[in-house]
């Protein structure tokens, strides 16, 4: 072969030094006038056969540099990947070629991701297991369409970016390699020159389905689709079901801190269901939230601060491990919900930051993209790469791992250009306003595909503002999220249960403000873990007196939170009045169930629970307005509330709430005469059995001339059934 066909010197000094922009048209074989040539980068080799896969001899490479280049004409009929047999003094060993190989992606792949409506792009994107052209092996895909060269790095090829650098889909700035003979297990991370031409910190992937675990960061390839579904009955029921009218009661969990092992490490995904899923099912809890189980580099930030959005972390086994923590979870009848942050990621050098050299997944400018609270990046929502990026991870979980519901983390901060700046700190819409419609626009889309696709789960806003129609439909102009969180009764109430009860009676309207805006949105009631953490102790230090009325007046909330309007969030070990404040650190206190009074909480939340689901009047109207009457809202000077819960197919249940620790003897609770006859007395927070002092009404009260007459134990909250 004439010398002209053999390779440049030039392009051999660009391959030796890394800098070569194309090794796909350069390395592997091509045709020629004169037919088929090789061309191969083996760093150590001294002699370089070709073989087909089959193991026939093809030809044998001439070394053009001793660093490891080899080039020279190869007996093929056609273009086909090959293998190489490389040898040098010491050894000998076999390698297929990975620049022998056609893309996997396809036209339409870059078609759909230039429109940003793929929504399959954690089939195709990030480490892909696969068959390629009868090879066994992995297809790396990423964007990053402003560097100068992108490669995959592993322990595979010595952390060496110039062995395995990727083909530039030009159209669309994704890089893709098909590597052979790299399968699940293997560690790897994208070595990227940025546009300047300097090497830039080595980057996780952004869409890695497994990582390392910390404080290594590393990507690993894992194979999707392991577990063996059985839930499709618990998926089809929360599919038909009208949430809004179903009891959802949900367990909050931090996973690290529920429980530890015996040595104190993490429990592992299947020490965790052995323990949790049964635990919760005694409770009665319908669901399981827990805080973002993503990748994570730092310990302290919850999970809040993501680097892997596609990967369980590390701290708690293998992704297939939480895939059988839902399987269990579904076949005993629990649902679980995933806190989810796309609202802004942490500056970590190995995550999304200045990922290609380029503000990419960020916005440039840090009044747009500089969160100031958390020291994080924002993500570039009108970017239509970075929201379809989030909004299929969305997608990801519900599919690949079948989860029931997102809570999505910081709506509030994605929703206003100006949340936690001071002015002359933000840039205003195009309208002069301070919505980022962007980010509406991304909320939106990301709940209508989730819906759409997924219609058995719900999406949960954490969203502490009054922001119009954040669970209202997408097509009636909402923000499309089923549910909200209600901050505003969260803290209402809790203000209300910090003050001495003799002080109260001032405090009543605040109590009673609630009801005002109860039905506004489909609300859930968190109690959740940013209420007992920095510095603001445990839920029970937040009542007033002493030991016995601090444990009251934590029931007597309770039932309040069980017969009131809404769903149902309680954070773990309020369920049983843990006293420290919450740690990441540490578990729960569980040697304070050795206590009655801790005993007695843990099970009126259990009864609360099962009574929320077993009278349809507390559940089934939860976010309507002709779910709730207000019978008595201004008593200020007893500090007794009541209101009567209703729903199609059960009978009325009346909630009464005494906030003082004084027993109201012959006390009238105003009842519409419609509603004359026998309440029966189905749930007293004051019962001996939960700790309390054992007043209460032998069973049942009965209504006539527009009230029923009770009495009302100390710091209590009582549960009537209408029996007619």
């Amino acid at each position: 072969m004439a010398d002209t066909q053999l390779t440049e010197p030039g392009a051999i000094s660009a391959v030796l030094s890394g800098t070569h922009s194309d090794l796909f048209g350069l390395l592997g074989v091509h045709q020629t006038s004169a037919g088929f040539i090789a061309r191969a980068f083996i760093p150590g080799a001294r002699r370089v056969e070709v073989e087909m896969l089959d193991g026939t001899v093809v030809g044998e490479l001439t070394c053009r540099d001793v660093q490891g280049f080899f080039d020279g004409p190869v007996s093929l009929t056609e273009r086909q990947p090959v293998r190489y047999h490389a040898s040098n003094k010491e050894a000998s060993w076999r390698l297929i070629d990975t620049y022998s190989f056609s893309p996997v992606l396809g036209e339409m792949d870059d078609y759909l991701y230039n429109e940003g409506s793929h929504s399959r792009l954690f089939d195709r994107m990030g480490a892909q297991v696969m068959t390629h052209e009868g090879v066994e092996g992995t297809n790396f895909a990423v964007w990053a369409p402003n560097a100068r060269r992108v490669s995959v790095v592993g322990e595979f090829n010595m952390w060496d970016g110039r062995k395995h650098a990727m083909r530039l889909r030009q159209s669309t700035g994704v890089w893709e390699i098909f590597i052979p003979e790299i399968g699940p297990g293997t560690s790897y991370k994208f070595e990227l020159i940025g546009p300047d031409g300097g090497l830039l910190p080595l980057k996780a992937d952004p869409f890695a389905f497994a990582a390392e675990y910390r404080p290594a960061t590393a990507s690993i390839v894992h194979r999707l689709g392991n577990q063996d579904w059985h839930d499709q009955g618990h998926i089809a029921h929360w599919a038909g079901t009208d949430k809004r009218r179903t009891p959802v009661s949900i367990y909050e969990v931090h996973p690290g801190s529920w429980q530890r092992a015996d040595d104190g490490g993490f429990l592992s995904w299947d020490a965790m269901a052995d323990r949790l899923i049964p635990y919760c099912v005694e409770m009665g809890f319908t669901h399981i939230e827990f805080l973002p189980v993503s990748e994570h580099p730092y310990d302290p930030s919850w999970g809040y601060q993501t680097t892997g959005l596609y990967a369980p972390t590390a701290r708690f086994g293998e992704p297939d491990g939480f895939a059988r923590f839902m399987e269990g979870a579904h076949g005993a009848g629990l649902g679980v919900i995933l806190d989810w942050v796309p609202a802004h990621f942490p500056t970590d050098a190995h995550g999304l930051g200045n990922f290609d050299g380029t503000a990419l997944y960020e916005h440039a400018d840090p009044k747009q993209g500089y969160h100031p609270d958390w020291n994080t990046l924002i993500y570039n929502f009108g970017r239509k790469e970075v929201e379809n990026y989030l909004v299929n991870n969305a997608l990801f979980w519900a599919e690949k791992y079948h989860v029931d519901g997102l809570r999505v983390d910081a709506v509030a901060s994605m929703l206003y250009l100006d949340y936690s700046r001071e002015e002359g700190e933000w840039i205003p819409n195009d309208e002069g306003g301070n919505i980022n419609k962007e980010a509406v626009a991304f909320v939106r889309r990301m709940n209508a595909a989730v819906y759409g696709a997924h219609p058995n789960i719900m999406t949960i806003a954490e969203e502490s503002t009054a922001f119009p129609g954040v669970s209202q439909p997408t097509s009636a102009g909402g923000l499309g999220f089923g549910f909200k969180w209600n901050m505003g009764w969260m803290h209402d109430t809790l203000e209300y249960m910090s003050k001495d009860p003799i002080h109260r009676k001032h405090h009543h309207g605040d109590m009673m403000f609630t009801f005002h805006y109860a039905m506004s949105e489909n609300f859930v009631l968190p109690i959740s873990h940013d209420e007992v953490v920095h510095g603001k102790g445990s839920l029970l230090a937040k009542m007033p007196g002493d030991t016995w009325q601090k444990h009251a007046n934590l029931r007597a909330y309770y039932g309040l939170m069980w017969g009131y309007p809404g769903k149902k969030l309680l954070f773990m070990g309020q369920e049983f009045a843990q006293e420290q404040e919450w740690s990441e650190s540490r578990s729960l206190d569980w040697y304070l169930m050795d206590q009655p009074l801790k005993r007695g909480m843990r099970d009126l939340v259990r009864d609360l629970n099962g009574i929320y689901k077993s009278l349809p009047a507390l559940h089934g109207r939860d976010n309507e307005a002709d779910g709730v009457e207000v019978v008595l809202g201004d008593d200020a000077e007893n500090s007794v509330f009541a209101w009567l819960r209703h729903a199609p197919g059960g009978n009325p249940v009346l909630v009464v709430s005494n906030m003082t620790p004084n027993v109201h003897h012959d006390y009238r609770v105003p009842v519409p005469d419609r509603l004359s006859g026998r309440w029966r007395e189905v749930l007293n927070t004051d019962a001996p059995i939960y700790g309390g002092s054992g007043v209460g009404n032998m069973g049942a009260v009965d209504s006539s001339d527009g009230a029923a007459t009770m009495t009302l134990p100390p710091l209590a909250t009582l549960f009537f059934e209408y029996e007619g």
